[in-house]
């Protein structure tokens, strides 16, 4: 398992974060002091992932309010919601973002008690998001793997390891237990325009655990398919709607309709924070629009179009569920009908929650089934 952490509320009780923008050259950590630090670092993707960003956040809430001086329950309440609703607009397309902050201000909201006692909760409830993710990512990882065969080759798109959880990852968890394991996976690597996070942070830390590993242009996967080279397309998914569309780095719905055409299974790996019940479809997911300098000017020592070039730079697709062989979850694999056992999953996270076990299922699979 690759030794790195993306977020970490440390010993000093200091809310730190790896500068992802920084690699692969210089593994940089910076201390987040207040909401507007936390705000610049998931804004600019210092801090990236869906996972990663909602405990970013969790702990930002808490680092910003913690000095409050609110003299009741009631004041702190509300001071607590309007950092809450400030953070929330680093990102929109991120559901764990929202999800994240709102969970905090629901356990506030219920709560009863002094300043003091609110503030070691809201410290609480931070700690308790950031290892669910952890917890959570491993199961995703068991799943996964469980659809897997040794000497696969896997292509998979963007960065959904290690840098974007709180550990594993959620589709590389699966790659990370192969290699415990002796799966001898082969990876390629898509590069992921237009911040390049495929090669930046994907490559580097793939490499770093000593995973077999093979860069390539976004543009070169078909090639890479038609070779017979990939067996299988592991993606992660930043937010999912009710129907099992599902919203990923840009580039991603091309690759499904790659797979679906070559016959290769298309798996994406879904945490069930990411599952947004409350969107109908992939049409009512608002896409983040990025400044036009990313494609032709952050990367190179000169810029690679002219200047003034008009841009477009969407930061994320919807895969259509039509295209998506099975979604993986810490909870089971989800299988069509999505619209149908996608909710099933998810209540059947609530009931883990409450009652520490997994009801039995119809229609989903698990590692242990």
């Amino acid at each position: 398992m690759v030794d790195i952490t993306s977020v970490d509320f440390n010993k000093n009780n200091e809310l730190v974060i790896l500068d992802q923008t920084r690699l692969p050259g210089e593994e940089k950590y910076l201390t987040l002091e207040s909401k507007e630090d936390v705000y610049v670092a998931i804004k600019k993707l210092r801090v990236r992932g869906a996972p990663a960003i909602g405990i970013a956040a969790a702990f930002g809430l808490y680092v910003d309010v913690r000095e409050s001086e609110a003299e009741t329950t009631d004041e702190f309440k509300e001071e607590v919601h309007e950092v809450a609703e400030y953070l929330k607009k680093a990102r929109p397309t991120a559901v764990n973002l929202a999800w994240a902050l709102d969970r905090m201000t629901d356990k506030l909201d219920s709560f009863d008690g002094t300043v003091a006692a609110a503030k070691k909760m809201l410290l609480q409830e931070a700690r308790n998001i950031r290892q669910e993710d952890e917890d959570a990512c491993r199961r995703m990882g068991e799943n996964g793997l469980s659809l897997l065969s040794k000497g696969m080759g896997i292509l998979t798109h963007c960065n959904a390891g290690t840098l974007a959880t709180a550990k594993y990852g959620t589709s590389l968890a699966a790659l990370y237990l192969g290699k415990e394991r002796g799966y001898d996976f082969h990876v390629y690597a898509d590069e992921t325009r237009p911040v390049l996070q495929g090669a930046r942070l994907t490559a580097f830390e793939l490499s770093k655990a000593d995973i077999d590993v093979t860069l390539i242009c976004d543009s070169m996967a078909n090639q890479v398919m038609k070779n017979g080279w990939v067996d299988a397309v592991l993606v992660g998914c930043d937010r999912m709607a009710a129907n099992g569309d599902g919203a990923n780095k840009i580039g991603t719905n091309g690759l499904a309709i790659l797979a679906k055409e070559y016959n290769i299974p298309f798996y994406m790996f879904v945490p069930t924070s990411s599952l947004d019940l409350d969107t109908p479809t992939g049409d009512d997911i608002e896409i983040e629009l990025r400044d036009g300098d990313e494609i032709y000017k952050m990367w190179y020592e000169k810029p690679m179009a002219p200047e003034g070039i008009k841009t477009y730079n969407p930061s994320f697709d919807v895969t259509p569920a039509e295209y998506i062989t099975a979604i993986v979850t810490e909870n089971g694999i989800v299988r069509p009908p999505y619209a149908e056992n996608l909710r099933k999953i998810k209540e059947a996270g609530a009931q883990r929650e409450e009652h520490g076990v997994m009801p039995a299922l119809s229609g989903l699979t698990r590692k242990n089934d």
